[in-house]
């Protein structure tokens, strides 16, 4: 069981809020752009000092509400360990949306949105957990949990759900074209410009057990023929009128 000790808790000094330092205009507080953020990318990064040592690993997520949720094995796992101990960790998104080309090597740059959270750790309660690992099946493939048997008590029982509150986040992006004025000194007829990054599911590839000729199912179809991000997980998501 994960357990914290309330007077450790209450004696670790709260961190300022953090903010960015190198082209600090390029952070935005716009709750709806980070929820968009993370409700469009599938995978993120979990860093966590462990034994002394820094360890990053990627890891699909689900955003439900304002929680980061994450699942981890009851076999052990730097991520549970991490929960147990309440240490910091840090979780990182980054969407990569296109290379900007400038006139020059030192002036071109990239189009992205990226956020980090930072905070402690903790297990979702056991009323919660089902909804939460549903939430977080239906993240990464839509639909399928419907299609599927249910689980297995011993798979539930290795299983353990974690959750990460987006308190302590910071949200940098970057958008447009190339800096450039009329008069900065380059060369104009040299090509400059924005290569835009898109991304698509390929065709279904059945496995080497699948019968010949077993329909793909509708989840799977969904999935592959979807041209846009998916929906956001709750009402909170929508930007105000």
């Amino acid at each position: 069981m994960i357990t914290s000790d309330p007077a450790v808790d209450d004696a670790r000094p709260s961190a300022p809020p953090r903010r960015i330092r190198r082209l600090p205009d390029r952070e935005t507080v716009d709750r709806f752009a980070l929820h968009e953020l993370l409700d469009t990318e599938l995978v993120g990064h979990l860093a966590v000092v462990a034994g002394g040592v820094p360890v990053v690993v990627p890891m699909g997520y689900a955003r439900v509400g304002e929680h980061i949720v994450l699942h981890g094995s009851t076999g052990g796992g730097f991520a549970l360990r991490a929960a147990s101990a309440r240490t910091p960790v840090a979780f990182a998104v980054t969407a990569l949306d296109g290379l900007v080309y400038a006139r020059s090597l030192f002036d071109s740059s990239m189009n992205y949105r990226s956020a980090t959270v930072q905070g402690v750790l903790e297990a979702v309660p056991e009323d919660e957990a089902d909804a939460a690992l549903l939430a977080l099946s239906d993240r990464l493939m839509p639909g399928r949990s419907a299609e599927v048997r249910g689980m297995r008590r011993k798979e539930v029982a290795a299983t353990r759900v974690l959750r990460l509150a987006l308190d302590d986040v910071v949200m940098k992006q970057r958008s447009g074209g190339p800096s450039e004025e009329a008069g900065d000194g380059e060369d104009h007829g040299s090509w400059a410009g924005v290569l835009p990054l898109e991304r698509r599911w390929g065709a279904p590839i059945a496995s080497g057990l699948t019968p010949e000729g077993t329909p793909v199912p509708e989840s799977v179809l969904a999935l592959a023929t979807r041209a846009s991000p998916p929906a956001t997980l709750d009402e909170a998501s929508e930007p105000a009128a």
